[in-house]
């Protein structure tokens, strides 16, 4: 089966020079850390791997977390060749020529072929187009893997003719276990006299945030980096030299894809939840990717309506004082005003009623719910008015407490249905009090 994945003499690098995560990579199902969910016992595509009845496949997940590991660990269980390619080098030609040699040798030998595709993301509407007919006549079995929602960045007939499966970033203890294979691993630093503490392997863990192979290539370079004991003894990482080896990871948050939006999603859902530390959080990661500040603030403006709303009016004014203080300060002393504005948007009361209220109304203009306007409120202030028969509008300060009974709107439909949250406790009890004025009086549907 090696010789599926024998590269050619004058590419291949010399042994000593693959990273310490290549050489140590898992080449049995059962060597593979993490992603219990994909592949517990009895898991769908642990399942399909062991039954050798796999399709294609879309491996989305975050760098390190094993996509490229998996798809080699698939073409050694089902006895197929594989053949990788990349979505930054690869053309429509090398595509087409590679998509060509494996049908060939699917009918002259009946060898069946997974063409590997890194970063299938990068690829163009062209490229994804050549896989098409190939895909869907079974001449090769497709696993592309992508850091970005494949839903939004690859062509729905090609994802709807694979099985996407969603990889996460591995926990620590799987982290630490890696590295200890590594240090054990004959191909690894097996037999090199590398030891490491502890600590040290439990600190590259939790930097790393998940990514296997940030991990492994700080343990190599502390290895590499580490002078042996006095005397000749082993070479001993420690914590400090764990944590020389392992720069600070940058964000993962691109402007225009998964992370921003992600990011922000996770921001607002947390003002929303009224958990003021996890919204500090996403501000201040959102920050340092260099966010735009506007925009952090924008959504402040629409959720203090949304989600707020007059449970706490003063909601909208802060965050509308805090957008024009962003724009009028900047940063770096606009990320004061932007914590303060969260910290009381997700510390408010909660009410979204003013919102449900006017999509309600929305979906009955445009359902043709239109009403036509009480002849009492239509303007009556020219000539032929009367003739018209508009007029009779009772002026509300008239009235006792500023309110009269007359209809404003020829139906008894409620749309603004005020909560007990906040200043909306106030507003429920005023309306309560009208209500009991009307002749006609509306009583709100029971929220569900």
């Amino acid at each position: 089966m090696n010789d599926l994945f024998q590269r050619d003499s004058t590419e291949a690098p010399p042994p000593g020079a693959r990273p310490l995560a290549a050489r140590v990579r898992p080449r049995r199902l059962e060597e593979v850390l993490g992603q219990d969910h994909l592949l517990g016992s009895g898991k769908l595509l642990r399942r399909a791997i062991e039954a050798d009845r796999l399709g294609s496949l879309i491996l989305y997940g975050p760098p390190g977390c094993g996509k490229t590991t998996l798809a080699e660990v698939i073409a050694r269980a089902t006895q197929r060749r594989f053949v990788r390619a990349s979505g930054v080098t690869a053309g429509v030609p090398q595509l087409r020529a590679a998509l060509e040699a494996a049908a060939l040798r699917l009918r002259r030998d009946g060898e069946r072929t997974i063409l590997f595709l890194d970063e299938i993301h990068r690829f163009n509407k062209a490229q994804q187009d050549v896989l098409l007919p190939y895909v869907e006549e079974g001449a090769v079995t497709l696993i592309g893997a992508t850091t970005h929602n494949p839903f939004f960045f690859i062509n729905s007939p090609l994802t709807s003719r694979s099985q996407v499966f969603e990889l996460q970033p591995l926990g620590e203890p799987e982290i630490v276990a890696l590295l200890r294979r590594a240090l054990d691993h004959p191909e690894g630093l097996g037999g090199s006299g590398v030891e490491a503490d502890d600590d040290a392997l439990g600190h590259l863990a939790r930097v790393c945030d998940g990514d296997a192979r940030r991990a492994l290539n700080a343990l190599e370079i502390a290895a590499r980096t580490t002078p042996p004991a006095e005397g000749g003894g082993p070479v001993r990482i420690t914590r400090e030299a764990a944590a020389e080896s392992i720069q600070k990871k940058p964000v993962v948050y691109d402007h225009d894809e998964d992370g921003h939006y992600d990011t922000i999603s996770a921001f607002i859902k947390s003002v929303r939840g009224s958990d003021p530390h996890a919204a500090v959080y996403w501000l201040a990661k959102m920050l340092h990717a260099g966010e735009d500040p506007r925009f952090i603030a924008r959504r402040l403006v629409i959720l203090a309506s949304e989600d707020i709303g007059n449970a706490d009016p003063r909601g909208l004014t802060v965050a509308v004082s805090a957008l024009h203080a962003v724009e009028f300060v900047g940063l770096p002393e606009a990320r004061i005003t932007l914590a303060q504005a969260t910290t009381y948007l997700a510390t408010a009361p909660k009410s979204n009623a003013a919102y449900l209220a006017v999509d309600a109304a929305l979906k009955d203009v445009r359902e043709g719910r239109t009403l036509p306007v009480p002849r009492p409120l239509r303007g009556a202030s020219y000539r032929g008015a009367a003739r018209l028969g508009h007029g009779g509008y009772r002026y509300a300060h008239d009235g006792p407490d500023h309110f009269v009974d007359q209809e404003y709107a020829p139906t008894d439909r409620v749309y603004y249905d005020p909560t007990d949250q906040g200043y909306e406790a106030t507003i429920r009890n005023r309306m309560a009090r009208w209500e009991a004025r009307r002749k006609k009086p509306r009583t709100p549907k029971p929220q569900p």
